[in-house]
């Protein structure tokens, strides 16, 4: 079956901006209220997913928040030399307020907001929508930095991410501030193609679930941006069945064991 460029064209536009931007802002004004239980910590609030990266469509609905504690950071060292590992843990000390504390006490500030639509999960905590408020995940997280070099407190070098636990205690790190500044790039470098490429992607992908080609969960959206990061700027452009073609022209004859996340920190499909 031929797509056509007009279906294309429809399948790249950006779905809700307003509506998504309002919830941001609502939750948001709930997370940094001053008399919150971790307002005298250092965190950061932001976006992140579809709807930070601009490569929402309209059958994305629930925001994405990230809630970054920077009181405290934890670490990798695993590239670290022998005199590098010393002189860090020479000049760090235990930290007195955890991530566990943190995450719980986002929990009770949002739940003293927004009562029972509050629904901790496995990851986010979920705000169920009210009124022109769209559906919420609120990550709890906390700063993580991936060491390169310490020498010492004043010659270091390390990448910053975000991590956070899972019930079963498995540490997941990600760097979504790289992922987001690299996309942005990389849509610029296409001449403004690359984002408009990844929401028809995403709509090809609910309409191959609908109607029961692909089982649902199989392509999320942080793979088919990470896919797509990994394609050279020249496939983007001309139109979106040319770009299309191109694009799953390179995909299917590329190496994908080296194709790289867009944070650029990881192989997209690793076997880890």
């Amino acid at each position: 079956m031929t797509i056509s460029e007009m279906q294309l064209n429809i399948w790249s536009r950006q779905g809700s901006i307003t509506q998504s931007a309002a919830t941001y802002q609502a939750l948001r004004n709930v997370l940094d209220r001053d008399d919150a239980p971790y307002a005298h910590r250092s965190y950061l609030t932001f976006l992140q997913g579809s709807y930070g990266n601009d490569t929402n469509i309209y059958a994305d609905s629930d925001v994405d928040i990230v809630m970054r504690l920077d009181s405290i950071f934890y670490s990798d060292l695993s590239e670290l030399s022998a005199s590098d590992k010393a002189s860090y843990e020479t000049n760090s000390s235990p930290a007195q307020y955890s991530w566990t504390e943190f995450r719980e006490e986002v929990i009770a500030q949002l739940t003293k907001a927004y009562g029972s639509g509050v629904q901790p999960g496995t990851k986010a905590i979920y705000i169920a929508g009210s009124g022109g408020r769209r559906d919420g995940d609120v990550l709890p997280a906390a700063e993580f930095r991936r060491y390169f070099r310490y020498a010492s407190p004043s010659d270091q070098h390390y990448a910053e991410g975000i991590c956070f636990w899972l019930p079963n205690g498995t540490q997941i790190v990600n760097y979504p501030k790289q992922h987001s500044a690299n996309c942005t790039a990389k849509h610029q470098r296409t001449g403004s193609w690359f984002k408009p490429t990844v929401r028809i992607l995403k709509n090809m992908r609910n309409t191959m679930v609908d109607q029961g080609r692909l089982a649902d969960g199989i392509a999320p959206s942080y793979f088919i941006e990470g896919m797509l990061y990994n394609v050279p700027d020249a496939n983007f452009g001309s139109s979106y069945c040319d770009t299309l073609v191109n694009v799953l022209n390179w995909l299917n004859g590329c190496d994908r064991g080296k194709l790289e996340c867009a944070n650029e920190m990881y192989f997209l499909l690793h076997p880890t």
